[in-house]
Parts: C-alpha cells; structure tokens; sequence
C-alpha cells in the first residue's frame, strides 16, 4: 500500500471508528424497534400512513408499509437517516485530504516533499475510498445480522444492493468535498456544496415525483440513482449505480486538475 495512503489511513482511524460505532448505534436501534412494530398494524400498517399528507409521505419514500421488514427497511432506515450519517461521513472525510490540511498549514510541508500534486490528491482519495469502504462493510454486515435476527424476511442481496448504493451515494460527496477543498482551500465552502447538494438533491428527488416544475431537476439530483431503482425491491440497478460512479470519476479528475493547477503557498 503507497505510503500516503497508510499514512491517511492511520490519521482517519479514531474517526473511522467513532463513524462506525455511530452508524452501527444507528441501525442497531431503529432495527429493534421492527418487531413491536410490525405487531400494530392499525397504527403503522399501509391504511394508518396513508392519513398522513401526502408531502410528508413523499420525503419518506412513500411511507407505503412499515410492517413489512422489506417497508419498514426502505423507509426508515435506507430512505433518508442512513444515507445522510454516510455522506456527512465521507464529507468529513474528503474535508481531510486537502482543505482541512491546508487551512490548519500543515499540506503546505506535504507539497514540498519529493510527491507528485496529482499523486496526492489521487492516493488521499483511495484512502477515502478505502476508509469509506470499511465503515460501509461493517455496517452492511450488522445490519444484516439484526435484520435476521429481526426477521424481517429481506434477501441479503437485497441488502447488499442498499448498501453498495448507500456506499456509491456517499462516495460520490465525499468526492465532491475533497473537489471543492482542492480547487479552493476552503473546508467550510466545501462542507457547505456537499449540504446543498445532499439536502437539496434528496428534497428535489422526493418531492419533484409530484411536482412537476422541479422534476427535471431529479436527473441531476444523485439521490435519484440511489432510490429510484428500489435496490431493497429490485436488486441492483446497475445503470444509476454505474451513473454514480462514473461522476464519482469525474470529480477526481476535476480535484486533480485544480489543485494541480493551484497555488497553495509554497
């Protein structure tokens, strides 16, 4: 493994863990909330959610049955929450490669030593890629674990399929705030277009299905590739998933070329 990135990987340890012990608290409480749930019908079965507005139901995914393990999952914890821990995750994350270090003086030592500009950014990436990954499969493997304890009757490819998406989506801002930190220094602004492009993007993906001056905007919303395929109902969507990657893609060689062409002060 290429110096740099162990070396990242070593500062993103505490970090890394205090992510997964977060998200894993996460998924272990409202999963033990699936069986009293899935006892009362009359209060979270498909005609009770159906008295909420329909606004509200739409920035739950629907809302359509939280009874069902396959429902309960899509709505709760893969629609909005779980997503949302993993983007401010990688957002975090992708903070660390360039803008944090540049802001607190100490990437200004980095750039003189005998390391290639686009190198640095490209292997503080992988190790985003790689911390990311670690969080993700820890997390995808305890919440398959309480699911079957749970018995929610939900395939672990399924999950799996959820998971992956959840792992591409927070990838892909992840990326977009080690981009942002790269071409301005500026950790702040970074944290503040990843936000904008989380919250917004989700809002104009759930809402824009019945409103239809802002619909075409889903098609650059990046949530639209995590949920409108339904991994959890229908498996990968290997189309959106490779969409989410491939932009993924092209904002790494968009910080690489930024700060490659950046003056950082030294």
């Amino acid at each position: 493994m290429p110096a740099l990135v162990s070396k990242s990987l070593r500062d993103y340890r505490r970090s890394l863990i205090r992510w997964t012990i977060g998200i894993g608290a996460f998924f272990t409480l409202y999963l033990s909330f699936y069986p009293n749930i899935s006892e009362n019908q009359e209060i979270y079965g498909p005609q009770a959610l159906a008295k909420f507005p329909g606004a509200m139901r739409d920035l739950m995914g629907g809302m359509e049955d939280f009874t069902s393990g396959i429902g309960y999952l899509s709505s709760v914890v893969y629609q909005l929450f779980g997503p949302m821990l993993f983007i401010a995750c990688a957002m975090i994350l992708g903070n660390r490669a360039i803008a944090q270090p540049e802001e607190s003086g100490t990437l200004e030592l980095t750039v003189t030593l005998p390391v290639d500009r686009r190198r640095l950014v490209f292997e503080r990436f992988v190790a985003l890629v790689l911390g990311l990954l670690a969080v993700t499969v820890a997390t995808f493997l305890l919440a398959w674990a309480l699911s079957a304890v749970a018995d929610m009757g939900v395939a672990f490819g399924r999950i799996l399929a959820a998971h992956t998406g959840v792992f591409l989506l927070a990838l892909l801002c992840g990326t977009l705030s080690l981009a942002v930190g790269a071409a301005t220094g500026h950790k702040g602004l970074a944290m503040a277009v990843v936000g904008v492009v989380a919250v917004g993007g989700y809002i104009v993906e759930t809402m824009g299905k019945n409103v239809d001056w802002i619909s075409w905007l889903r098609w650059v919303s990046p949530f639209h590739y995590y949920l409108d395929g339904e991994p959890l109902y229908q498996g990968f969507p290997v189309g959106n998933y490779l969409v989410l990657a491939g932009a993924t893609v092209v904002l790494l060689l968009t910080a690489i070329l930024a700060f490659d062409r950046r003056d950082v002060g030294v």
